[in-house]
């Protein structure tokens, strides 16, 4: 379950894909769903789905996040020139400030109005109301913005991955899909 020096545990993998599933599904949900029409029947229920994975994958992310800090992080493989731990350290920290970005700047969008949201018709989180000025506005921008650039991180991060497994022919990727080295 836990990470190790040279391993990571199966909850680091398994939160790995399933925030990478959702903030894929997130992302083409957005992008579609910003021109349908009033009168689409997805019209209420495409952003009311978007809102409520949106919440459950910030909670993911907290936990993963939280994790990572209390974990041990698997070494990077010997051979990694500092030019690539650097790069990816930096891709990795893009990430998750954009990830959280998005979520908190769709939380003030869609709270600005003072109305919570309602997560799947289990639970509500409470709105915070209007901040400031335009809140709605300069959130929606921030979001969409800090969308764009996340998917362009997300396709640095898989290219890297695939250089690595590919062209490097190491275990990086491996490693991410449970790989276990063999002693």
């Amino acid at each position: 379950m836990k990470n190790t020096e040279h391993h990571y545990g199966w909850f680091a993998i398994g939160a790995h894909w399933i925030a990478a599933i959702m903030i894929i599904g997130l992302f083409g949900l957005g992008f579609w769903m910003v021109d349908l029409s009033y009168y689409d029947p997805w019209y209420k229920t495409g952003p009311d789905l978007h809102r409520s994975i949106g919440i459950i994958l910030f909670g993911l992310m907290t936990i993963r996040l939280i994790w990572k800090l209390v974990q041990v992080q698997p070494k990077p493989l010997e051979h990694y020139t500092k030019i690539e731990r650097t790069l990816g350290h930096l891709v990795h920290q893009l990430l998750y400030l954009l990830t959280f970005g998005i979520m908190i700047s769709g939380y003030l969008i869609s709270t600005a109005d003072g109305r919570g949201i309602d997560v799947f018709e289990l639970f509500q989180v409470p709105g915070l109301g209007e901040l400031f000025a335009d809140q709605e506005d300069i959130s929606g921008l921030i979001h969409e913005y800090a969308g764009y650039t996340l998917v362009g991180a997300v396709a640095l991060h898989v290219l890297g991955a695939f250089k690595h497994h590919f062209i490097d022919k190491d275990i990086t990727l491996k490693r991410m899909l449970g790989y276990r080295k063999q002693k």
